[in-house]
């Protein structure tokens, strides 16, 4: 890929240009690849197609084991701007938001989360002293663990001045999850006639916040702009910060139920294009879109972004996206609805070539439009 047009490209233009980022990661991938052969020495082998998943699998024997590294991104400086008016840290969302933005990737190979470690990356030491941030921060992490069913396993804290800048922190870590032999979700087990359920995003998440604080700067009362269409009536910024779902929590509840789940998708960097992540010759043909969270629709509309720019960045309104046979949607979507969740049915996977076909908006994404693996 090659870097984007930021005239045509609002992402690109508020700094993050995938079309700059992701020769990089396919970089990075083929040198990986080249040290599987150390597993073999320990006894164990690598699953190879795991590679360019959304984590990493290592076949054990009896069981397969997954790891993911991922971090938050730039939501919780939405959190500190906005708490100038709301007078609350919402450190707590913005925890519970990188643990999701972590263990919502594992789940995607249908790994049960085993254990989770920190990383805390601040720019100077005094970050640490604001004791309510800490304590907010603290219990939002020990509470989304705890609804993952996944022990906090410790972490890392660094201080890394003139890296990162004065005043703020870098909120990522790893998990480990183990993955039944009979549970293992890869792009390969994706056929023609899958049924795509889909459940809904409460908000932005985590992907595109960059742009989201670009596009708060343009607002009339910047992130304390009321949202137009918001149930909450919320502001901007608070809408925002809606946290992120633990997906993992349904797709533990499909697999318990006994539902023959394909493959998942987590819906983040490069929007509906994620929906063909599998390399498999296939057209993801979708007729039926979930409802646009009214912060994305006003962040669309502020960024001046087209229809087709916006669900190839963003999530807008499909948070994490599940691929059954279609004699298994009834079970699946009374599963999901027993767990708590909702999905609906909304399109069905057809013979190639690989592409993303949005029907109600007209539009479709090739497969050359994912470059990611």
């Amino acid at each position: 890929m090659t870097a984007a047009d930021p005239e045509r490209d609002p992402y690109a233009a508020a700094g993050v240009d995938y079309g700059v980022l992701d020769p990089g990661k396919l970089l990075a991938q083929r040198a990986a690849a080249a040290t599987a052969s150390e597993l073999i020495k320990r006894g164990a082998r690598e699953v190879e197609e795991s590679r360019g998943e959304s984590a990493y699998v290592v076949d054990l024997g009896d069981r397969y084991l997954a790891t993911v590294t991922e971090a938050l991104g730039t939501k919780n400086l939405v959190a500190d701007a906005v708490r100038a008016y709301t007078k609350k840290t919402h450190y707590d969302a913005v925890a519970q938001d990188a643990v999701a933005t972590i263990l919502n990737d594992l789940s995607t190979l249908g790994a049960r989360p085993l254990c989770l470690t920190a990383y805390w990356g601040a720019g100077d030491s005094a970050w640490f002293t604001d004791q309510e941030r800490l304590a907010d921060l603290v219990r939002g992490w020990q509470s989304a663990c705890r609804t993952a069913r996944c022990a906090w396993g410790g972490g890392e804290t660094q201080v890394l001045r003139g890296m990162i800048a004065e005043g703020t922190v870098v909120l990522g870590g790893s998990a480990l999850g183990f993955v039944g032999k009979n549970e293992l979700l890869l792009g390969s087990r994706v056929a023609a006639g899958d049924a795509i359920l889909i459940a809904p995003a409460t908000g932005i998440h985590t992907n595109g916040l960059t742009l989201a604080r670009d596009a708060a700067a343009r607002l009339p009362a910047g992130y304390q702009t009321i949202v137009p269409g918001d149930p909450a009536g919320r502001s901007f910024g608070e809408a925002l910060l809606e946290p992120t779902p633990l997906y993992g929590v349904l797709v533990e509840a499909l697999l318990d139920a006994g539902v023959e789940v394909h493959y998942a998708v987590h819906v983040t960097g490069h929007g509906w294009r994620k929906l063909m992540r599998s390399t498999r010759p296939l057209r993801y043909v979708v007729n039926e879109l979930p409802a646009v969270p009214p912060v994305l629709s006003e962040l669309v509309r502020t960024a001046g972004m087209s229809t087709e720019d916006a669900y190839g960045t963003f999530n807008m309104g499909a948070g994490f996206v599940i691929y059954v046979p279609g004699r298994a949607v009834e079970v699946a979507l009374a599963a999901a609805q027993h767990a708590g969740f909702s999905l609906s049915n909304a399109g069905t996977v057809e013979d190639g070539p690989r592409s993303v076909v949005l029907a109600p908006l007209g539009l479709t994404f090739s497969g050359e439009s994912l470059a990611i693996r």
